[in-house]
């Protein structure tokens, strides 16, 4: 049994384990396959299916039905969108207040974190990590293990094959530059001269704030075996 306060369309399926929440709206023939666990206060769907097993060649036919997929609350998930379960970690996660608009592919392992914006028709490739609050534009085309940092922007159509430092706009073929709407929009405008020193010339940032958001990106790109645009 769900929460009453959940609106669930009655063409939606949902397999094994599912674990929802309150005050979620989900749409028609959006199909939920556990073990998954959703938050409150989402919308999802139509024709959405979260809980596929992950897309892998190295191993396509893989046992995925104890492989989790968590989901926080107040995101948007917008029709056709596919979120797979992991391969070679825990979990497939998607944090708070994501905004997922139509089309977009999610892969196994990925981590993706709080106030995120992917717009329509992005694939991402495996175990790709969306830090909080990045912004990933119309169409791009996501390489495996990548790493976009919080506040970053990735402009239009880009083909992303290295990782994106926080508070950066990525446009292929011109230089680093800083995402100005989102330092002014989150309120980093006082660190503007050191988030650009950062960016442009990878100098390290001093302050505490900038820098810790700046660490926790260095320490996943290094993990990540990637190089850094």
């Amino acid at each position: 049994m769900h929460d009453k306060s959940n609106k669930i369309d009655s063409t939606v399926k949902i397999i094994g384990d599912v674990k929802i929440g309150k005050n979620n709206v989900i749409h028609p023939f959006t199909v939920l396959i556990g073990p998954l666990e959703v938050g409150d206060d989402n919308i999802i769907g139509p024709n959405v299916v979260i809980g596929s097993p992950g897309q892998d060649t190295r191993n396509p036919r893989y046992d995925s039905s104890q492989c989790r997929i968590k989901i926080g609350s107040g995101c948007i998930i917008r029709e056709f969108t596919a979120i797979q379960k992991p391969c070679y970690e825990d979990l497939t996660f998607i944090g708070n207040e994501v905004h997922i608009m139509q089309s977009v592919h999610i892969p196994h392992d990925a981590h993706i974190y709080d106030g995120v914006v992917l717009t329509p028709m992005v694939a991402f490739g495996g175990i790709v990590r969306v830090m909080e609050y990045a912004n990933v534009a119309v169409g791009c085309s996501v390489h495996q293990r990548i790493v976009i940092g919080s506040y970053a922007i990735a402009a239009m159509g880009a083909p992303i094959m290295k990782n994106i430092k926080p508070f950066s706009r990525y446009i292929p073929g011109k230089s680093n530059s800083i995402n100005e709407y989102a330092i002014k929009k989150y309120g980093f405008e006082a660190f503007i001269d050191e988030i650009n020193k950062y960016v442009v010339d990878g100098t390290p940032p001093h302050s505490k704030e900038i820098l810790e958001i700046v660490s926790r990106f260095e320490n996943l790109h290094r993990l990540s075996g990637k190089s850094v645009y």
